[in-house]
């Protein structure tokens, strides 16, 4: 093919490198769109990955890294490039032992709250995913990562896939194969070690006291804790540590059968082998707000994420073969600074007031449990309260609600009018075969904990570099790894200056 393509011998192709695929189902006739690097017969092939050169790190100058989610592991990683040792002090437990108390979780419903699908190696991407597509191309080299990911086990179609993924099955054998990357360089992990307080002297982050009292000292803190550690915005706001209010984003996940989504955007083809379940990408504006999908799952499930008893927060999840009967997404609405004017007395934590509320209320409309809230989508555009509700993959079960009655009229009226649009993008999404649950609140952080732009430490502590999710810089794995990598570059020059 490549030969007739590009009127050449047959003896003149040599290897070759695909550099980029997607799918493009747009207009009926679906193409598969394929970038190749083809080689001369006998040319050396050039790969064009980054070099990884590791140090041993074991005698080097320690560095303070908060939370074992992508971007304090990435931090790690490069801090190994730059020869300084990095501490990592994780509140949650290793993957092996985090994959039981999920078990328990999804089939005895009891959550551990330092131990779910939200805290743990790897943070809340190990068993909720791993997609790998991000906007934030300009924030850093984001093949770094993923070239990165596939040393240490990820398939190697995350290099050149349009929307690449690693499956929820596969991503902790990765995380588990960078820890021993980790510690092999000389590295450190603390894991079930709960950070009561940084250690700052004369305006300067020197380390972190853990909640036993031990004090692990550094030449500097890497804060990547990611957003659901809420405590953490308490902790640094005690210690007089400025942390500032921000938009983020919040609304319900959605479910449809696979088989339906797949029936609306392969416009009737049957799957095969050659064609992946399939996926949407929907956005609209209602009333000055955008609604948009959200961590969208094809053939997955949806999986309960709270953090705390007395609240229900959902996510959704893909294997690598994303085989699964249904697809999901979250659905959710831009929620501004101004549309929390009734929590202004919470001050900067006004968000992280307005995510608990609306978590609380979804437990008490779930039935005081693991059970979440839902109804058929169509009746929720309508107003109707669900007699009776789909399957669905949500394991703890559903319990019927009219969410349309407790959900914020902000919320649930511009969620009704985006539903409605996407239904003439998509003919056929809104329908009552579709159901959705409540609450999608951990999209993302409501919270910013400000920066230097340059130097990427906190614009009053020296030596605290806030990093990721949590700190308001990132959103996902990749551009939360970017970060962490960015973070200790900047550690890097500020302690070689």
């Amino acid at each position: 093919m490549l030969a007739s393509k590009l009127n050449i011998k047959m003896d003149q192709v040599g290897e070759y490198i695909i550099t980029r695929k997607s799918i493009d189902a747009r207009k009926g006739k679906i193409k598969v769109n394929l970038g190749i690097r083809l080689f001369n017969s006998g040319e050396t092939v050039i790969m064009g990955a980054p070099e990884f050169l590791y140090k041993d790190v074991r005698n080097a100058e320690p560095i303070v890294i908060v939370g074992a989610g992508p971007a304090g592991l990435f931090a790690a990683l490069r801090l190994l490039e730059l020869g300084f040792k990095p501490i990592i002090v994780e509140r949650g437990k290793p993957v092996s032992d985090r994959k039981r108390d999920i078990a328990l979780l999804n089939r005895e419903h009891k959550l551990n709250p330092d131990s779910n699908y939200a805290y743990g190696e790897g943070g809340a991407g190990t068993f909720s995913d791993g997609k790998l597509y991000t906007r934030s191309k300009k924030r850093g080299d984001f093949k770094r990562v993923l070239y990165a990911l596939n040393n240490h086990g990820a398939d190697e179609n995350i290099i050149y896939e349009a929307h690449p993924h690693i499956g929820t099955n596969k991503l902790p054998g990765v995380i588990v194969k960078i820890r021993e990357t980790i510690l092999n360089h000389g590295g450190q992990f603390l894991f079930n070690s709960r950070v009561e307080s940084l250690v700052i002297r004369d305006n300067y982050a020197k380390g972190v006291k853990l909640t036993d009292g031990q004090i692990i000292d550094g030449r500097a803190v890497i804060l990547a804790t990611g957003h659901s550690a809420r405590d953490i915005y308490q902790t640094l706001m005690n210690q007089g540590v400025r942390i500032e209010a921000k938009a983020f984003a919040m609304g319900v996940r959605v479910e449809h059968p696979q088989e339906l989504i797949d029936h609306i955007q392969y416009h009737g083809i049957k799957r095969d082998e050659f064609l992946p379940a399939s996926s949407y990408n929907l956005v609209h504006q209602v009333n000055g707000r955008g609604v948009f999908s959200f961590c969208m799952c094809p053939g997955g499930f949806i999986v309960p994420a709270a953090t705390s008893a007395g609240e229900v927060v959902v996510n959704g999840m893909s294997p690598s073969q994303r085989n699964s009967r249904f697809a999901n997404s979250g659905m959710v609405v831009e929620v501004r600074l101004d549309d929390l004017t009734s929590y202004s007395k919470y001050g900067e934590q006004a968000g992280l007031e307005y995510q608990h509320h609306l978590e609380m209320l979804a437990a008490k409309n779930g039935g005081y449990g693991v059970k979440a809230p839902a109804q058929r989508l169509d009746d929720f555009v309508n107003g109707k309260v669900s007699g009776s509700l789909p399957e669905c993959s949500y394991h703890p079960g559903l319990n019927s609600s009219g969410m349309h009655e407790w959900l914020p009229n902000d919320i649930s009226s511009r969620l009704q009018e985006g539903f409605k649009d996407f239904g003439k993008k998509m003919k056929g999404f809104l329908t009552n075969e579709a159901v959705i649950l409540g609450v999608e609140s951990r999209t993302s952080s409501p919270i910013r904990i400000p920066r230097d732009p340059e130097t990427l430490q906190h614009i009053q502590i020296k030596g605290l570099f806030p990093s990721g999710e949590g700190a308001g810089y990132a959103g996902g794995i990749v551009s939360s790894a970017v970060d962490g990598e960015r973070c200790a570059d900047g550690v890097a020059r500020f302690l070689l200056e």
